[in-house]
Parts: C-alpha cells; structure tokens; sequence
C-alpha cells in the first residue's frame, strides 16, 4: 500500500467545536508521511479550520445536509463521491446521525475500511432526535468498526448490545495538555483586558445548544451573584440558542454581569482568566472542555450525567442538575478559594488524555488494520 493512507473523516463542518478541535488536535500530532486525513462536511461556509487544513494537505469535501426528504439525493451524493474519488482507503465517520446511510456506501465502492465514532450520549428533544434514534439503531453492523469517547456515548449510539459483544473500543477525547496549562501571566493580561480585575469569574466553553443547559447555568449564576455580587459568567461559544440565552439574563436583570465571548480559537487563555468552571450539560459523550480545565489548574463543578471518565482530578465535583439551583450554588461558594497550578498535568496523560499518545495509537490503528493482508480479508469476509 502506497503511503500516506488517506482517511475520510466526515462532519457537520469543521469549525470551533469540540469534536472538530479534538481531530484537528489528532490531525496535527498525526505522522502525515503516513497518514494524511480530508474531510467531507455538511456546510457551504468556509470554516474557522479549513485554511489549516489545506495548510497540512487534507482536502475539503462538500456534502448536502441530510433531511428526512432529501434521503435518496443524499444517497446519491455519496454514491457518486465513491466513485470519483479510490483514493481513501478509510472513511471514519464522526456524523453518526447519517453514518448507517454513508459508510455501506463507502464500503460497497471499495474503500477498505470503515469506522463510526461516537461523541454525544444524547440526542436533540423531538422528532430530530427521534429520526436520529432510527438512523442509528442498525449502525452497529453497519460499521466495520465502533468507536466511542466513552461508555454512556457508547451505549446511546451503538446499543447496549453491542457494548457487551465488545464491539465497541474507548477513544478518550485527547488534547494537547502542555498548551492548557496555568499561566498567571496570562490570566493578568487577558483579565486586564476584559477589565475584570479581582472579581470572581465562573465560566463555560460550549456550543449555545439544546444539551449545554445554560438556562440553568444562569438561574446558578444569578444565586451566586447574591452573595458575590461583582461576580461574572463568562461565556466562550456561539450557537443557535444564543439569543434565548441573552433574552433569559434581562430576565433575570443580570445581563450586565454576563460577559459573551463568541468562539475563540486561542481557548486556552479563556480558562485562564476563570475562577470555577460550571458545565451543567443535559447529556455529553466525553467533554474536552472539562479536561481543558482541569489541565489549566481550575476547579470544576458538572451535571452527573456526563461520563465519570472525565473526572481525571480531583478537581472535579459533580452534582445533579435536578438538585436545587442552591446546591448548585452552595458547592461553588464553598471551595471557590484554592490554590490554582498546573499540577495536575502528568495524572491528565497517565489517564489517556494526551493527544500525542492517542495520535499515536490512531496511526498504528489505521497502519495495521489497513496493512495486515489477513485483516482486509477477513473485513470483506464479514460485510
């Protein structure tokens, strides 16, 4: 097999978020002599990494939007990719809500092997996340391999079946540790540039969307104001439920202690300049933002129905977003005082959360499963 070995790796799109910075993060760590990575997305926009992209020689592929009427176009689109384009001897699908419609496609034209990647223990409320149920019962089979962040991701998109069959292999979502860690120069300078001197900032990193539950994690800040009222909620994201968000704080009369940051590409130095992470997600897979965190040295207060597997530190506490917003309040007041560092880096690594071992043991992955002679047989055996 000629290298580099080129793999497909299909998305939304590849803007800031949390799955597309996690395989941008493997993607840059990656020996691309052995493995170059291109990716199809789902958008028409020119997206935060696209130029990095092509900086590093991956190719940008455009694919329409799945909706439940366009299913047999979409079909059809992928069909006719796969038959311009032999060259990928991999397609690993990070789309799952579609991936039982692409993957056989890609497997019935030739490409060798095919992987779908789990990242979300949830799905969106209503008859979306319903269709999505339906698209991802049968993707188990469909799929010559399952990957998941992590076992409740596992169990939502594969099946409790085919967890216990051992069908389904953990990736921690890795990130690159060293570029997280404290820095007190940089929390002064990114804090005198907000103009927020000494007071006490909370913060969160995510998508403004349905499974974030910022609704929540404002009825917590507007408690917290009570008893620290130079207190700030620092939000780093964009998304669709931005507004509401915005409409809840004048509610609430706390729109002046809510700082929006909008997406920010140098994230790191956003943790910096936080006191206390609050993460009171509905659902997560596993959420790099919370092991951002912890690698920059701050405490962490999230929803007990995000995976354990993220609580790496003891920097972490987790509550129940069906507890009172008091207790919530409660916890944060009560041990907002500690001493920030970054000691707890090297238990990040030993935990599987270093981006350059994982790249590593994705390559040696890919390498085997597509050089092994006996191992491409026995995978077109079992389609």
């Amino acid at each position: 097999m000629q290298l580099p070995i080129r793999v497909l790796h299909v998305l939304g799109g590849t803007s800031l978020g949390g799955a597309e910075s996690r395989i941008m993060d493997l993607y840059r760590n990656m020996d691309r002599d052995r493995i170059q990575f291109d990716f199809m997305v789902h958008n028409e926009t020119e997206d935060h990494y696209n130029q990095e992209i092509r900086a590093l020689g991956g190719n940008i592929y455009r694919m329409p939007r799945f909706k439940l009427y366009n299913s047999i176009a979409y079909c059809r689109a992928w069909k006719a990719f796969f038959r311009e384009h032999q060259e990928f001897q991999a397609v690993h699908g990070h789309m799952t809500s579609t991936a039982s419609l692409y993957l056989p496609i890609a497997s019935k034209y030739g490409v060798p092997m095919t992987i779908a990647h789990a990242r979300s223990a949830g799905t969106d409320p209503g008859a979306k996340g319903i269709i999505t149920k339906i698209l991802r019962s049968s993707l188990a089979k469909r799929a010559d391999y399952c990957f998941s962040c992590s076992p409740e991701a596992s169990v939502a998109v594969f099946g409790k079946r085919a967890v216990e069959q051992g069908r389904v292999r953990i990736i921690p979502n890795a990130i690159d540790v060293d570029k997280f860690q404290y820095d007190d120069t940089v929390r002064q300078r990114m804090r005198q540039q907000y103009k927020l001197g000494d007071r006490f900032v909370i913060g969160h990193v995510g998508r403004f969307h349905y499974a974030k539950n910022h609704a929540y994690l404002l009825d917590v800040f507007h408690e917290v104001l009570k008893a620290e009222p130079d207190a700030v909620l620092l939000l780093v994201g964009e998304g669709p439920l931005m507004a509401s968000v915005k409409d809840k704080a004048k509610e609430l009369g706390i729109e002046k202690s809510v700082l929006y940051t909008g997406n920010q590409a140098a994230v790191q130095d956003y943790y910096q300049m936080m006191d206390y992470l609050v993460f009171p997600s509905r659902f997560e897979g596993l959420p790099g933002t919370v092991v951002e965190a912890q690698a920059s040295g701050l405490r962490c207060l999230i929803s007990d129905s995000i995976t354990r597997e993220v609580m790496a530190t003891p920097l972490v506490q987790m509550l129940s977003i069906e507890r009172p917003v008091a207790e919530w309040t409660q916890s944060i007041l009560q041990n907002k005082t500690y001493e920030r560092n970054s000691g707890n880096s090297e238990l990040l690594k030993q935990r599987g959360f270093d981006v350059r071992e994982q790249a590593e043991k994705l390559s040696r992955f890919y390498l085997h499963n597509l050089q092994d002679p006996q191992n491409l047989q026995d995978l077109q055996e079992k389609r």
